[in-house]
């Protein structure tokens, strides 16, 4: 459990194809690995993998066929930048909401319109997820947690504030950028619960 608020940005170190999947190797700046074991999980862009091996300043994971066909990951190259959000641990703030880092589908990022000193930003997601995105919602996007400011059709508007355009990536986002998106889990169990 994540709560997407974005504790370091990283660099993708090393890229290896293993018999399908591939392993990452990931460096952090600020991110702490001391209490970090062999097994823990880590959000890289919003998406949950597991720590197989940890060195000085960086730790490797293993990212499966499937996580490569359904987020983006399958993009990164060497030197791209990453957001990292460590799992949630009893007594941490939940300054975001509660994230999973099991990614519904990839959106896109439409346009960036200055609205203050934020950029208003439209982002277009698959049409089945659209019905679990709500006006004043939440939404993580590539593992950070934002509140939805309008939400039409397929697509919705955020809000990245100056500190947020400062500590992640998404001040780095241009329009036709492909973004990892997870709904609300409460969207999701509230629709379940109707079924019944």
């Amino acid at each position: 459990m994540f709560t997407g608020i974005i504790q370091d940005v990283g660099t993708v170190r090393a890229v290896t194809p293993r018999g399908g999947d591939v392993e990452f190797v990931l460096a952090v700046d600020r991110l702490s690995l001391a209490g970090t074991r062999p097994g823990d999980s880590i959000a890289v862009n919003g998406v949950c993998l597991t720590a197989t091996r940890l060195g000085p300043g960086e730790f490797a994971a293993d990212v499966s066929r499937e996580t490569l066909a359904v987020t983006t990951l399958a993009e990164l190259a060497v030197g791209a930048r990453v957001n990292l959000e460590p799992a949630l641990r009893a007594g941490d703030a939940l300054g975001g909401h509660f994230v999973s880092g099991h990614v519904d589908g990839v959106a896109e990022v439409l346009t960036l319109v200055p609205d203050a000193r934020s950029v208003r930003v439209a982002i277009r997601v698959p049409a089945p997820l659209a019905r679990y995105i709500a006006r004043k919602g939440s939404v993580c996007i590539d593992g950070v947690s934002l509140t939805v400011n309008r939400a039409d059709g397929d697509t919705f508007e955020v809000n990245l504030v100056p500190h947020t355009q400062a500590v992640t990536t998404l001040g780095e986002w241009r329009p036709g950028r492909r973004v990892n998106l997870e709904v609300d889990q409460v969207a999701r169990y509230i629709e379940r619960l109707g079924e019944h």
